[in-house]
């Protein structure tokens, strides 16, 4: 035992000394900077040590015998400074302002951007803000982050959809084509950061594999400004967006309100190809969707006010309502022999309408107890309501039959609540931190399934299809981490329990399923800087992938006569395991890891010979497990021009019991790439242009495997009128190659179909800013008589 504490607390012998000066690091807007080099010269010119600021811009100079030394300040996005130091002399704290570097080079005048990732202990953090790509939406800056993929528009993170999205630390009650609408409703102008957590701290709840958190941007600008906001999208069809952001910031008080109006039709392809062995028949259906939404709003408020300058509360609001979205497909299917020749067909047509209800309201307090600890607390509420009627006409002309029409109708109702709150504390001195707290969740689910048809030659109900599902969660949690950063070194450990107890209600078969348990989740991370700035990392996770609300409805949910998506009840949570080795060196980022899943959830599909019909269900399949690595690296070729490297190359394993009860083994090599090159054309009106290409190599998921997809793009952006005025425009899937092939084929299954969600697109954007645009003196808010005794 005495062995380990020599060499944990070695560092600290090592770097103690008789003087020992603390400095700052902060921008003219007194932002502390975290991650500046600070390089530590003798008279000679000689490098005696280099530090590295911690989060909050601090740095500890110690360990120096020499009594004269030069500083030297270095950080890619401000200008490099020297300041000089007798240390004998000098015994007070130190202050230094960093101000950006601006250059001319040749015709071309730049200011150097912050690096577009950073990786810090516990998460790589990619930086939007004033990037080209912060034209985009939130959606499509998700998918341009390091790590991220999107396949079929499902986000993933090195492989694993199971990832928990949250946007500034709060859970996203959203998922598949809802969580995108929402996103891309959200103007990336508005986002400041992408945070990706492969193995979240014990702070966040332990759901999903990883968290993907979008940091939104704060008002730092006092007085009242304004952006007004407008975009034209050219797809198959046309859609638009328009709206205005407000803000306004006086003294103690900041407030921000949004509002976006989205509009347009929207266009899917895809083609379904059903091989029965049995009787020797292709089934072959073509479903171009097209869907028209004429009223997407999206709303964000969030107030600030500093009650004090020990306590600070917020409230937050945000809002999607799509009230009505609207289509009619028409599908053709043609059944062919085994002489390739058509002997039947039928043809379904879909006329349906849906709408859709997003709310989250959150409140959080944050008190300073005193210079080193502060108690956050935080409430949150999310409402989702959602509803989907369809009238399904089939029209049979089955061979040796005559001819038929059959008629159903579906109005599907669900409404879910989450509500939870959460208390942390957290102390922080130079070298330790630690950080404890509790939540409490509840989630509420109603989902009401009505069926009717004309089984009987009229249209009537029918009991035995309709349903109504019931669920409740309640989950405790408790967590503890601490951290040290003694310099070279810093570790991080934590520990989180939760508790859950859930109840799932079905009314047709009836059945009530119940299930608790307590589960612990521990996290381990340790980071080495060298003195030239090499990075190590070690880190490990694990975590629990509880099943989507509307995974355990067991109601069939009927695209057509012989097609039905069915959720499962009985779902397990998935337990996941992550391990990370990370190496970082001027702006080199790579990470090996290996992650290792217990039954893992997602949709399979499976074709019934008896009667014809194609299901597409959500189980868990026996194992998953996957090894990596991850390359991301910016280089700076010249001042004005940058290329950007995504690299992501993975050995994925899926284990699966086919309905032949055989235990299956799907596996793949998988590439995901992600190349891009920028161009500073010209400083002055902001003149930027990005080409890039992304590529993904065939993968697997559970019973299919996914053919090989692409997309190039080119963004352009410039301002004008004093840079007021600010335009883009934007090329996606220029070549129309992101179509995948998804398919099944094992013992008697062989089913596949082809799928493109009309990503081709042109679209351009313009922006005008209004009011005050430039950051003023702040005035100096009167200290509380408690700060006054810190």
């Amino acid at each position: 035992m005495y062995k380990f504490l020599i060499v944990i607390f070695c560092p600290v012998l090592l770097f103690s000394q008789k003087n020992k000066i603390e400095g700052t690091i902060t921008n003219i807007q007194n932002e502390k900077l975290p991650l500046v080099s600070v390089e530590i010269y003798n008279t000679q010119n000689k490098l005696l040590k280099n530090l590295t600021t911690n989060e909050n811009g601090v740095f500890v100079l110690e360990g120096i015998t020499e009594s004269n030394v030069k500083l030297i300040i270095r950080d890619l996005e401000y200008a490099q400074q020297e300041k000089n130091l007798n240390l004998e002399q000098h015994n007070e704290s130190l202050h230094i302002i960093l101000k950006k570097d601006i250059q001319d080079i040749q015709e071309v005048v730049m200011t150097k951007q912050k690096p577009l990732v950073r990786r810090n202990i516990d998460r790589l953090e990619f930086n939007v803000e004033n990037s080209n790509i912060s034209s985009l939406n939130a959606w499509e800056i998700l998918k341009k982050t390091p790590g991220v993929t999107s396949g079929n528009d499902v986000l993933a993170i090195k492989g694993s959809q199971s990832i928990l999205v949250t946007i500034n630390d709060k859970r996203v009650m959203l998922t598949g084509d809802e969580l995108k609408n929402l996103l891309e409703n959200t103007q990336g102008d508005e986002v400041k950061s992408v945070e990706v957590i492969t193995n979240p701290p014990a702070k966040y709840e332990a759901s999903g594999s990883a968290v993907l958190n979008i940091v939104m941007k704060k008002n730092k600008i006092e007085g009242y400004r304004g952006i007004i906001t407008s975009k034209y999208i050219q797809t198959q069809y046309a859609k638009g967006t328009a709206g205005i952001s407000q803000y306004y910031k006086k003294d103690k008080l900041s407030v921000m309100g949004s509002y976006y109006l989205g509009s347009g039709t929207y266009y899917r392809e895809g083609t379904d190809y059903v091989n029965y062995i049995e009787d020797q028949k292709q089934w072959i259906s073509t479903m171009n969707r097209k869907d028209q939404n004429k009223s997407q709003n999206t709303v964000n408020f969030n107030l600030e006010y500093e009650i004090d300058s020990l306590t600070n509360v917020s409230l937050n609001y945000s809002g999607f309502f799509s009230p009505r979205s609207f289509g009619t497909y028409n599908v053709p299917t043609l059944i062919y022999n085994n002489q390739n020749e058509v002997e039947s067909n039928y043809t379904t047509i879909n006329d349906h309408h849906s709408r859709a209800i997003n709310n989250s309201l959150s409140f959080q307090a944050d008190r300073k107890l005193n210079s080193k600890s502060k108690l956050t607390w935080t409430n949150y509420f999310a409402g989702n309501n959602a509803r989907k009627y369809q009238n399904v006409f089939t029209y049979l002309n089955f061979v040796n039959q005559p001819p038929a029409e059959n008629n159903f109708v579906t109005d599907n109702k669900s409404d879910v609540q989450l509500y939870s709150t959460q208390a942390d504390y957290q102390w922080k001195n130079e070298k330790w931190e630690v950080e404890s707290g509790g939540k409490y969740s509840f989630v509420k689910t109603n989902s009401q399934l009505i069926f009717s048809d004309n089984e009987n030659g009229e249209l009537q109900y029918r009991g035995d299809k309709s349903n109504v599902f019931d669920y409740k969660e309640h989950n405790f949690a408790l967590y503890s981490s601490l951290s040290y950063n003694p310099g070279k070194w810093n570790f991080k450990a934590g520990l989180r329990a939760e508790k859950t107890d859930l109840e799932g209600i079905v009314s047709e078969p009836f059945e009530i399923n119940k299930n608790n348990y307590w589960k612990l989740f521990p996290t381990f991370y340790v980071q080495y800087t060298t003195t030239d700035n090499h990075q190590f990392g070690l880190s490990y996770g694990k975590r629990i992938s509880r099943p989507s609300y509307s995974w355990l409805n067991p109601a069939k949910s009927y695209y057509n006569l012989f097609s039905y998506f069915q959720g499962d009840p009985k779902l397990k949570a998935t337990i996941i395991h992550n391990l990370n080795f990370t190496y970082t060196w001027k702006e080199w980022n790579l990470d090996f890891y290996y992650r290792k899943e217990i039954f893992p959830s997602m949709e399979i599909s499976y074709q019934e010979p008896s009667n014809n019909n194609l299901i597409y269900h959500f189980t868990n399949i026996e194992k998953g497990q996957a090894y990596g690595l991850s390359l991301y690296k910016n280089f700076q070729i010249k001042p004005w021009w940058s290329l950007s490297l995504s690299e992501n190359l993975e050995h994925n394993e899926n284990y699966f019991i086919g309905i032949d009860n055989v235990l299956y083994k799907n596996k793949v090599w998988n590439w995901v790439s992600d190349v891009s090159t920028s161009f500073t054309l010209d400083k002055n009106s902001d003149w930027k242009l990005e080409i890039g290409h992304r590529y993904n190599s065939p993968s697997i998921q559970g019973t299919f495997r996914i053919s090989s997809s692409s997309s190039a793009y080119l963004v352009m952006n410039k301002k004008f009128l004093n840079k007021k005025l600010e335009t883009s425009l934007v090329f996606n899937d220029i070549f129309r190659t992101s179509g995948e092939k998804v398919s099944t084929k094992y013992a008697n299954q062989d089913n596949y179909f082809i799928d493109y969600r009309d990503t081709q697109s042109v679209s351009f954007s313009v922006k005008f800013n209004f009011g005050n645009q430039s950051v003023k003196n702040a005035k100096a808010i009167k200290k509380a008589a408690e700060q006054e005794r810190m």
